[in-house]
């Protein structure tokens, strides 16, 4: 029979069974190499043997050696995985550039905090009172070290309020704050909007900020929400075209020269002369900060084997958040926002020296065929680790010495399209981000908004550090779950945290106010706040994860040849849901309760989407676009023994290609069979 030539002439006899079927819906090896995933995966545990390789190649035919494109499998090991003494500097490269790149995503909080203000030279007792123009909340999302915030707190009462500030810069000139004058008196918010100068008091730590340098308040107000826009913007087009660039010309380029132009443009916004020249920029600061952070993503990935991946992704968050924290003593240090803004980008430059100290990622070298690059850096990663070369038990040198005349191929991220799974994946990791630093905002406002009248939360600094605490133990919950429940299981129940809490929050509060009217509930306003509060903290403590867990997942099962494309749309998704914070304000709220049930209804969406996604926990990460094709998600619950799949893989598709050849020799088919060697009914 033609199907069992052609299972013969493939290595079985007529009788072979069909090989058992690999975990995430991969091929077993020795099938079509073109859509075979790469052998030697690791079990679920991350510490599984490395199964078999089918013979390889030969030199100059269509595909390269599968042992070379098995990176996890071979090419790590063979380099020590994460136990050579320079893989582990470098996974502590990529760490340091962790706390500056904090500095710079929470600097709006500070150089853009609108402090309250009142006519100069009104004494207490006056008309008007100092308030902000916008009202007490100017909030933006927190996010994690992968994702752009914008500037996060409102305006304080005056008692909160820091040193005193004024539309001409002089306050800025002594090394010492002036003394606080007594604040004006509270009348007529319009009031302050007669004056042509204003005081300011300043309470981020700062004598002068860009909004009491410009006075940019009342009729100007609105140019603060555009400062705040161009670094929002220059991030979400730094993320998607770093990433493609990245993935074809290589992340160490890309690195270098986004640290280069960070030092410039960053350095060149403290000299701004005006709000214009800031705004423009900040967005090119922004652009430049998302390659750093995006390769940087992607080479600490593509750097560790699969059991510490998500370990070393953490730490990295961590340092961010560390950086979170700081932030307020550098500016009660700096005093002034020109310096601020400096402090926080000179620490880039002890990063130009990883243009001497950090190579280019090995893993994109070998998934882009480019083997003579290759072959120079495993060298030198020998030599720096001290490795005798007859370690080579599985022959990658002698492999890669056949493959050196192949020519690289290099991908774009556009050809995921054409893809079945993968885009599917990629959507809805997407989706996930930008809702959950989309609704993050609206916790933070519900938490931190005018509407809750509780004294603690009226303080800028117990604002910021509640923020910078919920998004640390948001992490330290990350580690723990994805621990016990994977990625797609811990994703799954922070996504659903995140539901019950907005939900909650939109239903059950309107339910409690409504009921708060009769005087014989027993219920008041307070215990609405509190509830408020409870569900705040709930929603920004999932929704962190939520953002943060989606683009650690990208990062898994995008394929290294589009790694940095895939990371660059999930990050820019990211940035879109942190763009609606200063959207609403610009419209002075209005529009809020739609955007938090349009966010509510998202996250109900994601839920059901989520269920779609493969679970890539101790999996090696996929090479090639066929790998990640075939990184399809397995069923909840596992199959019972000897239950057969309900749809065949592409291999057994490929059989029936010479269906018509069977029709053809039909005295072949024993009686009552039929051509695929099913039988009637």
């Amino acid at each position: 029979m033609a199907i069992d030539r052609r299972r013969e002439a493939a290595g079985g006899g007529p009788g072979r069974l069909p090989p058992a079927a690999e975990e995430n819906g991969a091929l077993p090896p020795g099938d079509a190499a073109a859509s075979a995933p790469l052998g030697g995966r690791a079990g679920p545990g991350g510490g599984g043997d490395i199964q078999p390789l089918p013979a390889p190649h030969a030199a100059g035919g269509p595909h390269p050696s599968l042992l070379l494109l098995d990176y996890d499998g071979s090419v790590l090991p063979f380099l020590g995985g994460l136990g050579g003494g320079y893989q582990k500097t470098l996974v502590l490269l990529t760490w340091i550039p962790a706390l500056f790149i904090g500095f710079s995503q929470f600097s709006d909080s500070f150089l853009l905090d609108q402090p309250n203000f009142w006519c100069r030279g009104a004494g207490k007792g006056a008309e008007s009172a100092g308030v902000t123009a916008t009202g007490r909340w100017d909030g933006g999302d927190l996010a994690n070290g992968t994702s752009p915030p914008t500037t996060l707190f409102p305006a304080a009462p005056w008692g909160t309020a820091g040193p005193l500030g004024n539309g001409n810069g002089s306050g800025a000139d002594g090394g010492e704050a002036p003394p606080l004058p007594s604040p004006p008196d509270k009348g007529d918010n319009a009031s302050n909007c007669d004056c042509h100068a204003w005081d300011y008091g300043i309470r981020t730590g700062l004598v002068q900020n860009v909004v009491s340098k410009w006075d940019l308040v009342c009729d100007n107000a609105w140019k603060v929400h555009v400062a705040k826009f161009s670094l929002l913007v220059g991030l979400i087009f730094g993320y998607l075209i770093t990433g493609c660039v990245a993935d074809w010309f290589g992340r160490r380029p890309v690195l270098l020269f986004s640290i280069i132009f960070i030092l410039i443009f960053g350095l060149t916004v403290a000299l701004s002369v005006n709000v214009t020249m800031f705004s423009t920029l900040r967005f090119f600061e922004g652009f430049c900060l998302a390659g750093v952070t995006l390769t940087l993503y992607a080479l600490r990935i593509e750097l560790c084997p699969p059991g510490k991946r998500f370990m070393i992704t953490m730490v990295a968050s961590f340092v961010t958040t560390a950086g979170q924290f700081l932030m307020p003593g550098l500016a009660a240090l700096c005093r002034d926002w020109q310096v601020l803004q400096a402090l926080i980008i000179c620490p880039f430059l002890l990063t130009l020296l990883y243009w001497s100290i950090f190579p280019e990622s090995l893993r994109w070298l070998m998934a882009t065929h480019q083997f003579e690059s290759a072959k120079k850096l495993i060298l030198h990663f020998t030599q720096k680790n001290h490795m005798n070369p007859e370690s080579d038990i599985k022959g990658v040198m002698p492999e890669l010495e056949k493959e050196l005349s192949r020519r690289p191929r290099k991908v774009c991220i556009v050809k995921v399209v054409g893809t079945r799974n993968l885009w599917k994946n990629i959507v809805v990791l997407c989706v996930n981000s930008l809702t959950g630093f989309g609704i993050h905002h609206c916790f933070a406002r519900s938490m931190m908004g005018h509407e809750v009248k509780v004294p603690l939360l009226e303080d800028f600094y117990a604002d910021y550090y509640a923020a910078a605490g919920i998004a640390l133990a948001s992490c330290l919950a990350m580690c723990l779950a994805v621990r016990v429940l994977g990625r797609r299981g811990g994703l799954l129940l922070f996504m659903i945290l995140t539901a019950l809490a907005s939900l909650l929050q939109l239903g059950l509060l309107n339910l409690i106010g409504k009921y708060s009217q009769h005087p014989d509930s027993g219920m008041s306003d307070s215990v609405k706040d509190k509830f408020s509060i409870a569900f705040s903290i709930v929603g920004m403590f999932a929704s962190h994860a939520v953002g943060s867990l989606s683009v650690f997942f990208c990062a898994e099962i995008t394929p290294t040849v589009i790694r940095c494309g895939g990371l660059g749309l999930v990050l820019a998704s990211a940035g879109f849901g942190m763009l609606t914070a200063p959207i609403i304000e610009l419209h002075n709220q209005k529009g809020y309760f739609l955007h938090h049930v349009i966010f509510a209804c998202c996250t109900l969406i994601c839920i059901i989407c989520l269920l779609l996604l493969p679970e890539s926990r101790g999996q090696s990460l996929p090479e090639s676009i066929p790998d990640g094709e075939h990184y399809t998600r397995q069923p909840l619950l596992p199959p019972r023994r000897g239950e057969q799949p309900l749809l065949p893989t592409h291999a057994e598709l490929k059989d029936y290609s010479g269906l018509h050849d069977a029709a053809a020799a039909g005295d072949g088919l024993p009686d009552g069979a039929t051509a695929n060697g099913g039988r009637p009914m």
